[in-house]
């Protein structure tokens, strides 16, 4: 049997053998607002893998930044060594770095992102139809954050904004900074849904 956490590919996987759709879902007793810690501070964050195109994505999304706090986690192995996101990165490039973090990031920071990968063996298994994790427990844990547009995200987290482009992305974080009440507020949107 194969679980799969987005149908867009589910007769591929029905072909040979039992295929099921099971959503993302997050743990309340992890994924819930809590207190911010100090050393995971920030006005933007993300918690994820760099990607190549997420390195690209925020390589030129930060160059929008100055007098931005920044904090890139997770595995961050592929960026070069001149990259001007390895400042960003507040752990060792070679560390794993714990879910249970991601979740204290998510807690300590003004404004996440989810950006999806674009890599896959084919274009055609980059596309999507529903929210990934780090979208459900972003919004669990009561964060404002932009998302990467994709159908169910739309449906569900229609509150938080989406964004175009890297240069989007960066003027929409410099707006929403400057607008912490409703910031918060869509943020508590989103965790209801």
């Amino acid at each position: 049997m194969n679980l799969l956490n987005d149908p867009t590919n589910i007769e591929r996987f029905a072909e040979v053998s039992i295929a099921r759709y099971v959503p993302h879902a997050y743990r309340p007793d992890v994924h819930r607002p809590g207190p911010a810690v100090e050393k995971w501070r920030s006005d933007f964050a993300f918690v994820g893998t760099g990607y190549p195109t997420r390195i690209r994505f925020f390589e030129r999304m930060t160059r929008h930044f100055d007098g931005v706090d920044v904090l890139l986690a997770g595995n961050w192995q592929a960026i070069e060594p001149d990259s001007p996101l390895r400042k960003y990165v507040p752990h060792e490039l070679d560390d794993c770095f714990d879910n249970a973090d991601g979740v204290d990031v998510y807690r300590s920071t003004r404004i996440g992102i989810n950006l999806y990968r674009r890599e896959a063996e084919n274009p055609a298994l980059s596309e999507g139809l529903t929210m990934g994790p780090r979208e459900v427990e972003m919004a669990a844990t009561g964060l404002f954050f932009m998302r990467d547009p994709r159908p169910e995200g739309d449906d569900v987290l229609h509150m938080l904004p989406t964004f175009a482009s890297p240069e989007d992305a960066a003027e929409q974080v410099r707006y929403w900074l400057a607008h912490e009440d409703e910031r918060n507020e869509l943020a508590a949107k989103a965790r209801d849904a």
